[in-house]
């Protein structure tokens, strides 16, 4: 017989996994560990340790607030992708695209990646001052690309499981670029050198739209998440706020101060991203939809 708190555990597990993967997830796992045929990824590879950490939880919401600061990859999200009327569906394709291309097998991986391709060749319109854009324009995938793989390495080197080397951050940026140009992106940075770099040369498009600022209340105040799970949801976001550069939360209007980083966001975010560990280890074991 299994003790409280081991029981306590299983249930809080299996709550982030269907929230996080579904009610299929059991389908899904068996879609991307179980089916035979080559993978792009093994387990010596950096980007299938990053992936499937906890720290992703906290990359997740950093992603969101920093690709939110590009006003037209702001306005196909608010335009398009139903984030306010099925955030949870949102989640979990974004969490299906993410893991099976980096633990499915490849046919399967492209046929997703196909699908993503065809929507973003349906979405385009203007910003709000008017400009024109296309979700399938190549600079506009590589700031998603470039914003989204930033946020995942930083989250992990402040609430991973260990810190990555310097070579093992260079390896999981590289690792990561192929499926942003199979989407369409081109001349993606292979280095976190040049990946830092290529972020700070988009600053002069990024600026904090009504759209993004309504994102961050519904991310931040008002999330669409139980009132019991709230305190841990908002602990993961402090940590992922306390890791942005302070440029891009002063366009946000969020917390700036060494305070707030180092007694707030930081320790909040590591033990918030302690129990997402603990409590997923059962199905990471198991080698299934967490690994």
């Amino acid at each position: 017989m299994s003790s409280p708190l081991e029981r306590v555990r299983r249930a809080v597990g299996r709550t982030l996994r269907s929230r996080v993967a579904g009610e299929d997830a059991d389908a899904k796992a068996h879609l991307i560990w179980q089916v035979d045929g080559e993978r792009w990824h093994s387990p010596d590879d950096v980007i299938w340790h990053v992936n499937g950490d906890a720290a992703m939880y906290a990359g997740g919401i950093r992603a969101l607030l920093l690709q939110a600061l590009h006003p037209a990859a702001m306005a196909g999200v608010a335009g398009h992708s139903g984030y306010r009327s099925d955030p949870w569906g949102r989640l979990q394709r974004t969490s299906e695209f993410i893991a099976m291309t980096t633990y499915g097998p490849i046919p399967s991986a492209l046929a997703l990646i196909e699908r993503v391709r065809t929507v973003h060749d349906r979405v385009r319109g203007k910003t709000d001052d008017g400009t024109p854009y296309r979700a399938s324009d190549p600079h506009l995938l590589a700031w998603v690309h470039i914003a989204e793989t930033e946020s995942f390495l930083t989250s992990f080197q402040h609430f991973g499981d260990r810190r990555l080397t310097p070579e093992e951050a260079d390896r999981y940026v590289e690792e990561a670029a192929p499926v942003g140009e199979l989407l369409g992106a081109r001349t993606l940075p292979l280095t976190e050198s040049d990946l830092r770099s290529a972020l700070e040369a988009y600053r002069p498009e990024l600026r904090a739209s009504p759209a993004a600022l309504d994102t961050v209340e519904f991310l931040l105040r008002r999330p669409p998440i139980p009132w019991l799970a709230r305190p841990g949801y908002w602990m993961l976001a402090a940590g992922a706020i306390a890791t942005l550069p302070t440029w891009a939360r002063t366009e946000l209007r969020l917390p700036t101060s060494r305070f707030f980083d180092r007694v707030v966001g930081i320790p909040l975010g590591r033990l918030a991203t302690a129990v997402v560990r603990w409590s997923l280890e059962p199905e990471s074991r198991k080698g299934r939809w967490a690994r």
